[in-house]
């Protein structure tokens, strides 16, 4: 089994950034900041029996589908279990109970328990409705890839089933809603990137991962084929601890095979979509890429 490689040469795990966090009022701040409790049988979710996902309000990452939950008659939301990687569970300051958090943002949830017979499961998520944003739809979650010219990555992506769709933009800079033109000038800081919008029931983010550095050069240090500078770097932009280590793992186990990855692992931060022309490029255009292909690596 190949061993991760040294965090130092990839940067240690950093928690996303606020910017990305939506305002919360101050009774959504009591519960999903200080961790504060509803009252029992208050809140929005507790009965609502329709089809969709329940995404965190903080973050709006995805946590919960409808499928998983059930009526328990304590008089919260109950679901016998989470989206793939959507929930952290930490021991609870009064050492008796088990405090479930959203795994991208630290927002708090509820509590988790066990061995109490509701599901075949045997698990009970006992979470706070106003720590949630119910959708009626299947679950969307994002990842955000950086493999230097993004009509390539975003044109490759778009071909994996259990993607809903790829957008090419700029993340990782200072300038706020940067401009093609601006970006040319290696001022903004901002890389070339591709946010993916991905159903995790459908497609692992490990999945998505692994494409990422199979459609790329990822030992490539100073941009991608014949596109070179700093907004044309490999880069995966984590949103979470549990994206940050399966990063860090797959890194591990191609550089046991020989690749010197040259890839950087950042906190997401604020994604600016690109202009429309640059949308669905090789599509609109009838042709394929010209630096970006599968290869297998693992």
């Amino acid at each position: 089994m190949a061993s991760s490689p040294n965090t130092s040469r990839f940067g240690d795990y950093q928690p996303i950034s606020s910017e990305l966090f939506r305002k919360l009022n101050p009774l959504e701040a009591q519960v999903i900041l200080r961790k504060g409790t509803e009252r029992a049988f208050t809140g929005t979710y507790t009965d609502l029996e329709d089809a969709g996902t329940y995404y965190c309000r903080q973050c709006d990452a995805p946590l919960y589908s409808s499928e998983d939950k059930f009526h328990s008659g304590c008089g919260w939301p109950a679901f016998d279990t989470e989206l793939p990687g959507a929930v952290t569970r930490i021991p609870d300051a009064d050492g008796m109970r088990t405090e479930i958090v959203c795994s991208t943002c630290g927002a708090h949830l509820g509590h988790v328990f066990l061995g109490e017979g509701f599901t075949d499961t045997n698990t009970r998520h006992c979470v706070n409705s106003i720590s949630m944003v119910f959708r009626p739809e299947t679950p969307k979650a994002k990842a955000v890839f950086a493999g230097g010219c993004f009509w390539g990555v975003e044109y490759l992506f778009e071909k994996l089933p259990g993607v809903y769709a790829a957008t090419s933009g700029y993340t990782g800079g200072q300038t706020e809603n940067p401009t093609y033109r601006e970006v040319l000038t290696h001022t903004t800081g901002h890389l070339e990137a591709v946010e993916v919008v991905y159903n995790p029931l459908e497609i692992s983010y490990e999945e998505l991962a692994k494409y990422f550095f199979e459609i790329h050069d990822p030992t490539q240090a100073n941009g991608q084929g014949p596109d070179i500078g700093n907004q044309y770097l490999s880069a995966v932009f984590y949103r979470s601890r549990s994206e940050y280590d399966t990063a860090l793992k797959l890194i591990g186990i191609l550089e046991s095979k020989g690749y010197r990855i040259a890839t950087t692992l950042r906190p997401a931060a604020v994604f600016w979509a690109a202009e429309e022309y640059h949308q669905d490029y090789y599509d609109l255009k009838g042709t394929t890429p010209y630096c970006h292909s599968w290869t297998k690596k693992f």
